[in-house]
This record gives C-alpha cells, structure tokens and sequence, in this order.
C-alpha cells in the first residue's frame, strides 16, 4: 500500500500573473550613456593625434620631412615646426655640424689589444715598399636628404672613398716622401680627389681633414727602417748644423766686406780731399815764391827742417855766423831739471 502526497497550492501561486509584473524592470540611463561617449573619446584622440605633429628642432640640428615616405622638405631649420604625424608624415633630425670621425687603417687601442686588420692598414708605395699607414678622416653633413636616403652606411662609404684615393697617392710616391715631406701634399690631395668622389655618388657629406696620424713599417723590416729614420735624421741634423754655420758666416763675411768697403771709400774720399789741399797749399806757395822768392824759400826750409828733425834741439845762426851763447846757457839747466826728473820719476 503506498502514500501519495501531492503538493498543496497557495492562493498567492495560483493566482494570475500580470504583464507588467512579468517584464524585468531594466536600470535607468543617466548622463547620456555608451553611444554618447564613444564618440567624444574618438574627438578626443584624433586631437592628439593630430597634436603629435608638432615638433621642435635644437639650434644644432637641422630636419628632413617626409608623407607617405616621400621626401616633402629636405632641409628644415631650427626651431617649432608641425606635420601630419605619423604615419601619414615623419621627421627625421641630424646633427648637421658636428664633425663626426672615420678611421681608416684601425684605431690606436686596436694595435695593442692586437685586433689590426693588416691588410686595410698596409699600402704599396711606389718603390715596391709595404708600409702601415692610420689615417683619419672628419666629415660633417652637407645634405640631410642625401645623408639619409642615398646610402644606407656613410659612414663606410666614406672609409671606402678616402682609403681608394690614399692607395693611389701612396701609390705614386716613394716610401721616403711618404715618409717625409709629401706627407702634408698627400692628405689635401685626398681630400679633394675624394671630396669630388663622394660629390659624384651624392652621399651628402663635406670632408673636413683627412689626416695621416700614423706612418710605419710592417714589423719584419721595422729595425731596417728605424736604421734609415736614424740615418736621415743624422742626415738633416748636419745640415741644419752647416746651414746654421752658413747663416752666422755670411751676415758676418757681408758686414765685414761693407765695413772695408765703407773704410776704403772714406780713405779715398780723405787722400782726395789732401790731394786737392795739397794742390791749393802748393799753388798759394808757388804764387807767393814768385812774389818774395827769398822770404818763402827760407820759410820752406824751416818748416821742412822742423818735420825733418822734431826731437832735435835747433839753434837757429844768422847768414853772419854770429851766435847767441846766452840761449844755451839759459836752457840748459832746464833741461838738466828735465834729465834728472826723467831719471828720477
């Protein structure tokens, strides 16, 4: 025998339901909702986005602009600029005066860590010799657009450029002149021949120096080519020593010839000038002779007479002989005193 209990209906379950009560009551909307504020944020955005073109350039630099990757403004100057913003346009800036730095041949550091490339540093010169050579090349940019777009590395470029043109000069001189004194001609004919390569290529760069640091030989032949440096040195030091010699002789050698020249032309100057007093003395006494023969000619006498003998005491006698005794008497003990005090100083 089994129990069947069936459920017991409420009054509230089994009355009807109305329409109202069974549709769900939904949230009320405030402030505008989801399909007002989307967009306001799209506004929004494209306001920034839009303000990302504007762009400043620093006083060093100088810009290239491109739209759609095609160059629009190749040379943009300092200063606040704007532009579509990416990627409809893009600014790409350099440094256009700064110098920047190639090194052909390896830098100083890499020789004594041993990480030389001895084939990029060696050059044959003209006289079959192999020598190392470092150079160094400065360049700043010329044309931002050719810099950007015309080659992907400049930089190599360039080291390709200059180290063509150097083998080609080095290749024309003797291991001596490189050495030496073709050095300084060398680097500004690399310049320029390599300064119109580049032009030609369109690359965009101005070459400032081009600069041999360092020359030297390889290390089988360094003593012999220490022993020449050694010798050429010697070589200049004597000559500077005989052209040192040469400059204190001759400024002398030419002021002691104008000296004597100097010398000889007022010795000549003073004979004339006696000569033509000599001459006026002489005619003055030939035209006295003739006026009172026997006066001058005693007048003559006694002066020759007195150059003749000036250490000579004189005496003078008439044409009678007669003699003054009392003179000598008068001076010679005057000249006695005079005796004794020469004997007794």
């Amino acid at each position: 025998m089994s129990l069947i209990v069936k459920p017991e209906w409420t009054a509230q379950a089994a009355e009807p339901i109305s329409e109202a009560a069974a549709t769900p009551q939904r949230p009320e909307r405030r402030g505008g909702g989801p399909s007002r504020l989307a967009p306001r944020i799209l506004v929004g955005l494209l306001a920034v986005w839009l303000l990302s073109g504007v762009y400043l350039i620093p006083a060093d630099q100088q810009a290239v602009v491109t739209r759609f990757g095609a160059v629009v403004e190749d040379r943009v100057m300092p200063g606040m600029h704007y532009d579509w913003p990416y990627p409809i346009g893009g600014v790409y800036k350099l440094r256009v005066r700064q110098l920047q730095r190639g090194v052909i041949g390896g830098e100083s550091a890499d020789g004594v860590l041993g990480r030389l490339e001895p084939l990029r540093s060696q050059f044959l010169t003209g006289d079959q010799n192999i020598i190392n050579v470092r150079t160094v090349v400065q360049y700043s940019v010329a044309s931002p657009r050719d810099y950007l777009f015309r080659v992907r590395d400049a930089g190599r470029a360039i080291a390709v450029a200059v180290e063509a043109e150097l083998g080609r000069q080095i290749a024309s001189r003797s291991v001596d002149e490189v050495l030496t004194t073709e050095k300084v001609a060398i680097q500004e004919t690399v310049r320029q021949r390599a300064q119109r390569l580049l032009d030609s290529y369109g690359l965009g760069v101005a070459l400032s120096t081009v600069n041999i640091e360092q020359v030297s030989a390889p290390p089988e032949a360094a003593e012999a080519f220490r022993d020449v440096a050694s010798a050429r040195a010697d070589a200049a030091r004597i000559v500077n020593e005989a052209q040192g010699y040469a400059n204190d002789i001759l400024p002398r050698a030419r002021g002691e010839a104008q000296q004597l020249l100097e010398v000889a032309e007022a010795y000549k100057q003073r004979k004339v000038q006696q000569a033509f007093g000599d001459a006026a003395r002489f005619t003055r006494l030939a035209q006295e002779y003739v006026r009172n023969p026997e006066v001058t000619r005693s007048r003559l006498y006694l002066e020759t007479m007195e150059q003749i003998l000036p250490r000579l005491r004189k005496t003078i006698v008439d044409d009678q002989g007669s003699l003054d005794l009392t003179i000598i008497r008068r001076d010679q003990p005057r000249e006695g005193a005079a005796g004794a005090a020469e004997n007794n100083p």
